[in-house]
């Protein structure tokens, strides 16, 4: 059996028809992928209408076998705090992925130490705002994932990667502020931390598409 990561939803949530910016959508959904068939994944704290889209989002993806399918995945409004109360889930399994953490995360934290895993999201900050700041107050226990900032759908698949896969965290390849090359006369930087594949960044399903239609909007006059 997988574990749990947990999403505290922590942007911006108003009662729109479609409150959540697409490139949130964008990571949410890449989230399953990288969780897996055996895991859950849960964003909390968000609004009713944040919740109805995510969930239809959720509903739209399956898998073509056991191995390839995504993880269940469920939107709440509950926050993190009376979900674990509903789900009977103590404070002590609970490990907080926090930047300020003393200790990183190591794949024996996944030895029957935590079940659930909790990201504030969207982490993804330009420079790091430290909203993380507000479930560290609360009390959990504490990982870190190194000293480069991590977009929360990344952060997600290495915590993955370190406690259901058994790779130390120095282990899992990396790409660094990649530059996302469209064509000669259009690029971007990404100011974050991504798991390099064949030393490309793993960006979500559609995140290249959309930062260039993004790119482009901005010369639009």
């Amino acid at each position: 059996m997988g574990f749990s990561y947990i999403i505290e939803h922590m942007e911006d949530d108003e009662e729109t028809h479609k409150a959540i910016p697409t490139w949130v959508e964008l990571e949410y959904k890449h989230m399953r992928s990288l969780a897996g068939a055996r895991s859950q994944v849960h964003f909390t704290h968000l609004s009713k209408s944040s919740c109805e889209t995510l969930n239809s989002l959720f509903s739209e993806l399956s898998g073509t076998s056991q191995e390839s399918a995504p993880a269940v995945a469920l939107a709440h409004t509950e926050g993190v705090l009376d979900f674990m109360k509903a789900q009977g889930v103590t404070l002590d399994k609970v490990c907080l992925l926090d930047p300020k953490a003393e200790k990183e995360l190591s794949p024996e934290d996944g030895d029957c130490r935590f079940s659930w895993f909790l990201f504030g999201g969207i982490l993804g900050d330009d420079p790091p705002r430290d909203r993380t700041s507000e479930l560290r107050v609360l009390g959990f226990p504490t990982r870190h994932l190194g000293p480069v900032q991590m977009t929360t759908d990344t952060a997600l698949g290495v915590s993955k990667l370190i406690v259901e896969d058994k790779i130390p965290l120095s282990e899992i390849p990396y790409v660094d502020h990649p530059t996302i090359t469209f064509n000669p006369q259009e690029s971007v930087e990404m100011p974050f931390r991504y798991i390099s594949v064949n030393g490309e960044p793993r960006l979500p399903p559609g995140m290249r598409e959309h930062l260039r239609e993004d790119l482009n909007k901005s010369f639009d006059f």
